[in-house]
C-alpha cells in the first residue's frame, strides 16, 4: 500500500492508499484509533510496528486506511481535532460513504466508541477491542453494527466495560456481538484480528 504522512489541525496521521489507487474511484475507508502504547509524535510507531494495522493491511488491500496518532495523554485531549479529521477523511472524493468503518483498541477503543456516538451518521460498522464508553448514550450506536472483544482476565480495562456497552446497545435495538476470551488478558486484539472472519464481516457491511 502507498503511505502518506499528513497533519490535520495539529494531529499527525498516516494514510495508506491501495497500490493502484485511482482518485476517480470510491474506496472503503477504515479509520483506526490506537491504544496508549502508540502515543507520541513519531508516526513510525504506526507505520512499522502496530500489530493491528499490520493485520488489517492483509485483509483490506483495496481500502483506504487512516490512522491518526495521539500526542497527548488521551484521545480526549485532542478529541475535537479527532472529530474534525474523521469528517475530513469522510468528505474526501475517494471515500465510499456506504463503507466507512471504525476500528479502535484499548484507549483507542474508548475514542472510537465516542467518535461513533458523536458522529453516528458517518460510520457503517465497527470493531472495538478492550474498550468502553458512555453506556447511557448507547442508543446513539443502534444503527452501527458492532463487534466488541475483551479478555476476561483484563485488568487494564475491565471486561465489564464491554459487557455494559453491549447490554445497553442491545436494549436500544442495536446490533452488537460481544466476544469475551476466557483465558485472555488485555491483548484481545491479536485473537480478534487473527480470525479472518471478523474483518471479512466488517468489510461486507454497507449502508
Amino acid at each position: 500500500m502507498k503511505l502518506q504522512e499528513n497533519t490535520f489541525r495539529n494531529l499527525k496521521y498516516c494514510l495508506w492508499l491501495p497500490e493502484n489507487f485511482d482518485a476517480k474511484k470510491k474506496y472503503p475507508v477504515i479509520f483506526f484509533t490506537h491504544g496508549a502504547g502508540s502515543r507520541g509524535n513519531d508516526l513510525r510507531k504506526l507505520e512499522n510496528n502496530h500489530p493491528v494495522l499490520q493485520k488489517i493491511f492483509g485483509y483490506a488491500e483495496e481500502a483506504v486506511i487512516c490512522a491518526p496518532q495521539c500526542a497527548q495523554d488521551t484521545w480526549f485531549d485532542v478529541f475535537e481535532s479527532l472529530i474534525a479529521l474523521t469528517e475530513f477523511i469522510y468528505g474526501r472524493a475517494y471515500a465510499d460513504k456506504k463503507k466507512f468503518y471504525g476500528i479502535g483498541v484499548s484507549m483507542g477503543g474508548y475514542a472510537m466508541m465516542q467518535l461513533m456516538q458523536s458522529r453516528p451518521q458517518l460510520f457503517t460498522a465497527g470493531i472495538i477491542c478492550c474498550g468502553g464508553g458512555m453506556y447511557w448514550n448507547a442508543a446513539r450506536l443502534k444503527e452501527i453494527p458492532l463487534r466488541l472483544f475483551h479478555g476476561e482476565k483484563d485488568t487494564v480495562v475491565y471486561p465489564e466495560e464491554s459487557r455494559r456497552m453491549a447490554e445497553k446497545i442491545t436494549e436500544s435495538g442495536g446490533t452488537v456481538t460481544l466476544t469475551v476470551y476466557p483465558d485472555c488478558e488485555h491483548d484481545c486484539w491479536s485473537r480478534a484480528f487473527d480470525d479472518a472472519e471478523n474483518m471479512n464481516w466488517l468489510l461486507k457491511q454497507e449502508k
